[in-house]
């Protein structure tokens, strides 16, 4: 009968499980940055610098209309609410919108908000999750009142 004399652990196995799992995170890094540069659906503004520029002088103008804006989707349709400081449905002289995710642009479309006389109707069925509404409406005036709105759908 012979017995097995238990192997010894040396050097070269330290390396090889140093060596494995430094390969594993690696991996998983390239994987996930890979992924993340895939999906980035771009940049919000060209440059910055200019942007921000103009910004305070924007944001008070969007803020002096006092607008509140809120959305739902409800029967299958994407339903936008813009109520002025006293409440009452705003009308606007230009609605653009487009309905995406927050995460990737392959779900993106536009949306044809139409005036029910109380809110900004679009037919439209969503999934579970979250969305995003990027609008650009203009005001009866011309200021230009530019907001994302976040919309979730419970499953």
């Amino acid at each position: 009968m012979s017995t097995a004399q238990p192997r010894e652990f040396t050097g070269r196995h330290v390396a090889l499980i140093f060596v494995a799992a430094f390969g594993v995170i690696i991996a998983v890094n390239l994987v996930l940055a890979y992924n993340a540069i895939r999906t980035f659906p771009g940049l919000e503004v060209k440059n910055s610098y200019v942007a921000s520029q103009q910004f305070d002088v924007r944001r008070n103008a969007q803020q002096s209309l006092g607008w509140d804006v809120a959305a739902t989707a409800t029967n299958g349709n994407v339903v936008l609410s813009i109520l002025n400081a006293a409440g009452e449905p705003v009308t606007v002289r230009s609605l653009e919108a487009i309905l995406g995710r927050a995460t990737h642009v392959q779900d993106d479309v536009t949306l044809a908000f139409v005036f029910d006389g109380q809110n900004y109707v679009a037919p439209l069925n969503l999934g579970a999750g979250n969305w995003n509404i990027r609008m650009v409406a203009q005001a009866e005036d011309g200021t230009q009142f530019q907001q994302r709105i976040v919309l979730r759908i419970a499953k």
